[in-house]
C-alpha cells in the first residue's frame, strides 16, 4: 500500500508517517519511481506505536517494541527492551502520583484554612436576600 492508504488506515497524517521513517521506527521501501510501499506488518507498528502514545509514551519509548515486533515477536511488549521500558513507565507514573498526592493534600489544608478564617469572620455567612422582584426602575 502507499503512503496515503496506510496514514488513512492508522488514522494518522502522511507528514506523521514520514516523521516515524526519518527517526528509524518505520523502514522506507520504494518502488521503481520511488514511491513509498507498506504493507500489513508496517500498519501492526503503527498501531503498536499509536497506542504507546496514546497511553503517554514518547516517540522514542516506542522503540524498543517496534524492535520486538520487527524481530519477529507475536507482541511488541515480548521483549527484555521492552518490558524495561513499562517498568521505567510505572516508576515515573508513581512518582507522578506521588507528587500530585502532596500537591492535593496541601490545596485541602488551605481549603480548610480558608473555611475557618471565613467562617470566623462571618458565622453563618451573609444574610440571604433575593433578587427576585427588584426592579432598577
Amino acid at each position: 500500500m502507499r503512503i496515503g492508504e496506510l496514514a488513512a488506515r492508522a488514522g494518522t497524517t502522511t507528514r506523521t508517517l514520514r516523521y516515524y521513517e526519518a527517526r528509524g521506527l518505520l523502514p522506507a521501501r520504494r518502488t521503481g519511481n520511488g514511491y513509498r510501499t507498506y504493507d500489513e506488518s508496517d500498519l501492526r507498528l503503527l498501531r503498536q506505536i499509536r497506542t504507546l502514545q496514546d497511553f503517554g509514551f514518547d516517540l522514542e519509548e516506542t522503540r524498543p517494541f517496534v524492535e520486538c515486533l520487527r524481530a519477529g515477536h507475536p507482541e511488541g511488549d515480548s521483549c527484555p527492551a521492552s518490558l524495561a521500558v513499562y517498568r521505567r513507565k510505572l516508576d515515573e507514573l508513581d512518582s507522578l502520583i506521588d507528587q500530585l498526592s502532596t500537591v492535593r493534600e496541601t490545596v485541602a489544608r488551605q481549603l480548610a484554612r480558608a473555611e475557618l478564617a471565613a467562617e470566623a469572620e462571618a458565622p453563618g455567612g451573609p444574610e440571604p436576600s433575593c433578587e427576585l422582584g427588584r426592579h432598577p426602575w
